[in-house]
């Protein structure tokens, strides 16, 4: 940036003796700080200055623009260099919290921060900020050479403008921060209908909701586009009067210079100076304060992007884990109760329990009993309100929680499936290049869905689609187990795995399951009793308190219910 100023004031300056030379060369030729010059090139008359004064008003003009042009580089790189650094922060900080945290907020806002307001932060605020620091460094340099050749009028004109910038500023404050809000918000609408539209496609589709949902997103969007195009008009107004301003102010300079000095030739190189200092300073000015508006515009986004930045990390993120913590004996939990927060009922209370390792457990209970609850709990996924959870007598907590996750494998009812191969599905997560192919297929063998797989023409390369949907569903229930048995984890949980499949593709799921190393510790949560016959015990959730049973007892006791509710 200050070599940018240097090379303007270079090149504003060399039109001072460019001037001087074509309109009279003989006055050059005088003057007292041209004589070392003459004499070491042996000059002998006025006119031999004409070339070497324009070959040099020449590649001052070009320095100084290669300069400018190599300052907007670097200020490029480095604003979305710096943006690259806020984006992957902020993506990382958010995948570090818990999921507590995750279920409290909605996506929408988190990637919007991340994506859409990173990039106004970097256009609206890192860029403009560079623009108006070397915008203001620049505009000294050009100011302090207008000051040695005039300082009155330089003055008067850099005050005179620098008045009536501040005067827009003040009268366009509210505006731009209404505006900046409007932007903030509305663009945090614009993703929560993009998502909720695409996400659900086959719904919108089934009950023609097309229009509804064009509609959400007209209602984000028109408000957004208008208070951005307010912006940009207030930002870039003022430089159209400010010009006509200033070319009036030269024109007048000009009428009384002219007047003083007796002769045009004598003002002239003044007065192109001056003209060409005023040709630099007024764009410069006018960046400086398109950049202020345009930070102002963007506060809003800067403060939600500077909440995201706010979340905590832990201090082990990015860490190797050494080890996974011993696991030989049993899963204990110990007077564990839980409730989301302190204002809400609890959804478990008092609960103990302890699970063998290498055992089967079935896990039944109403919608909203706390199943998943207790599930998460085991999994480390929520953190007890009251009481303990122990692996072999070892209390986990937030330092050894990781050590604890790495003993478990997760397959819920609605596998999330990534659009890439089915080799990058079972081994998620895992760079492609360091997968252990062999690896997923034995994992593929123990989910029962290699013949699947082999009998495709790509095999392991075979792409699943978008959430999986070139897949049916007890396949990708299949790829899930294969995904845990990748991770070779020896406590399996399967939360509702099977409830959205038909019965004979269940039964061939459960098969699956029924066939894993009988070594590996197994949860399943299922709305079919049928599914948990071969367990071990059975856990039936109710009134926040569990109790043990097996599976004769489970159905006996699903009968009576049916019979009761059929009587009524």
């Amino acid at each position: 940036m200050f070599i940018a100023s240097f090379a303007e004031i270079m090149s504003v300056g060399a039109i001072l003796p460019f001037l001087a030379v074509i309109t009279d060369p003989s006055q050059l030729y005088r003057n007292s700080a041209m004589q070392s010059i003459i004499q070491l090139f042996d000059f002998t008359e006025p006119k031999e200055l004409i070339l070497p004064i324009t070959i040099v008003f020449i590649v001052a003009t070009l320095i100084a623009g290669a300069i400018r042009l190599l300052l907007l580089y670097a200020t490029t790189r480095l604003s979305y260099g710096t943006g690259h650094d806020l984006s992957i922060d902020l993506y990382r900080r958010t995948l570090y919290q818990d999921y507590s945290v995750h279920v409290a907020r909605n996506s929408s806002e988190v990637i919007n921060g991340i994506i859409v307001k990173t990039s106004t932060v970097i256009s609206g605020v890192i860029t403009p900020i560079l623009t108006l620091i070397s915008s203001f460094i620049i505009a000294i340099g050009i100011v302090g050479l207008l000051c040695f050749i005039n300082f009155f009028i330089a003055m008067t004109a850099f005050l005179g403008f620098g008045l009536l910038y501040i005067g827009v500023i003040y009268y366009t404050r509210k505006k731009i921060s209404t505006n900046s809000e409007t932007i903030a918000q509305k663009s945090t609408s614009m993703v929560k209908a993009l998502q909720e539209g695409l996400m659900g496609i086959r719904d919108v589709i089934i009950h023609d909701s097309q229009e509804f949902y064009s509609r959400v997103y007209r209602e984000a969007d028109l408000p957004l586009r208008r208070a951005s195009g307010d912006n940009l008009f207030i930002s870039g107004c003022p430089r159209f009067v400010m010009e006509s301003i200033g070319m009036t102010l030269i024109a007048v300079i000009a009428f009384f210079m002219t007047q003083q000095a007796g002769q045009i030739s004598n003002s002239l190189p003044i007065l192109g100076v001056l003209a060409l200092g005023a040709q630099r300073l007024l764009p410069i000015m006018q960046q400086a304060y398109g950049a202020y508006s345009v930070i102002k515009g963007s506060k809003s986004s800067l403060d939600d992007v500077n909440r995201l930045l706010d979340q905590p990390i832990p201090k082990n993120a990015g860490q190797k884990l050494t080890k996974p913590i011993s696991f030989l004996r049993n899963i204990c939990l110990e007077n564990v109760s839980f409730r989301y927060s302190a204002d809400e009922p609890r959804i478990l209370d008092s609960i103990n329990v302890t699970l063998k390792k290498g055992s089967r457990i079935g896990i039944i209970g109403s919608t909203g009993s706390g199943k998943t609850t207790l599930f998460d709990i085991i999994i480390g996924l929520f953190a007890p309100t009251e009481g303990q959870l122990k692996i072999d007598g070892k209390i986990i907590d937030e330092f050894n929680i990781r050590s604890w996750r790495a003993h478990i494998a997760h397959v819920p009812q609605d596998i999330y499936l990534s659009d890439n191969s089915i080799l990058e599905n079972i081994a998620f997560g895992v760079p492609l290049e360091v997968i252990d192919v062999e690896r997923a297929k034995k994992a593929a063998k123990g989910a029962q869905i290699c013949d699947v797989i082999e009998s495709f023409d790509k095999k392991y390369k075979t792409l699943v689609g978008e959430h999986g949907i070139r897949l049916s569903g007890g396949q990708r229930q299949r790829i899930g187990i294969a995904r845990a048995l990748y991770k070779q984890a020896d406590v399996l949980i399967f939360d509702e795995a099977t409830s959205a499949l038909d019965i004979q593709t269940e039964n061939s799921v459960v098969e699956a399951i029924e066939g894993l190393d009988k070594e590996l510790t197994i949860l399943i949560i299922a709305h079919r009793l049928t599914t948990l016959r071969n367990c071990d015990d059975i856990i039936e959730v109710s009134d926040k308190k569990i109790r043990f049973t097996n599976y004769e007892k489970a159905v006996q006791r699903a009968n009576s219910l049916s019979l009761k509710e059929n009587i009524n």
